[in-house]
């Protein structure tokens, strides 16, 4: 089978949006080369799901505890229908919860999905599990864009539904 007739059945096999989606990906440049398999698994399933990569604007921050204000900002653009975003917290529970406590807030006040590929290794050791996260942040990257979309989806048969007045 060639590599065109697979991408096609792969494009079949996932519904198409009746309007164009914009999704902002957040990332922090913390450890940006284990985050940045998140990002590419993150693009290519998003894809396969019928948004184009045109339509996905990266942005780059220090480190996780500064996603929450750059979703934020980009959720009060209304410029996208979804954010996704993705770090790497070492051994710090505290502040991965208040990442995605604040990523929840910023979703619940502007009505935008957020979506957290914000990850926190318990006892990450450098040497020893970098390969392992970059598996994991891979999974994390096919598994949220499956969740955007799906997501997005949803809402959008949702609000035709409540502007058509049946729900």
């Amino acid at each position: 089978m060639s590599q065109d007739s697979v991408e096609s059945k792969v494009n079949a096999e996932h519904p198409r949006f009746a309007k164009p989606q914009r999704v902002a990906f957040v990332q922090s440049a913390w450890h940006r080369d284990v985050v940045a398999v998140c990002r590419e698994a993150f693009l290519a399933e998003i894809e396969a799901r019928h948004i184009a990569r045109a339509s996905i604007d990266v942005f780059e921050v220090p480190g996780a505890f500064e996603i929450p204000l750059h979703v934020q900002l980009l959720a009060k653009t209304r410029r996208y229908t979804a954010i996704v975003a993705a770090g790497l917290v070492i051994d710090d529970e505290y502040i991965a919860e208040t990442v995605i406590r604040a990523l929840m807030d910023v979703q619940l006040r502007t009505e935008i999905p957020v979506f957290s590929a914000v990850v926190t290794p318990q006892q990450f050791r450098e040497t020893a599990d970098v390969e392992f996260l970059r598996q994991h942040f891979a999974v994390k990257g096919t598994g949220v864009a499956e969740a955007c979309a799906n997501t997005l989806l949803s809402l959008e048969r949702l609000r035709g539904q409540v502007a058509a007045g049946i729900v």
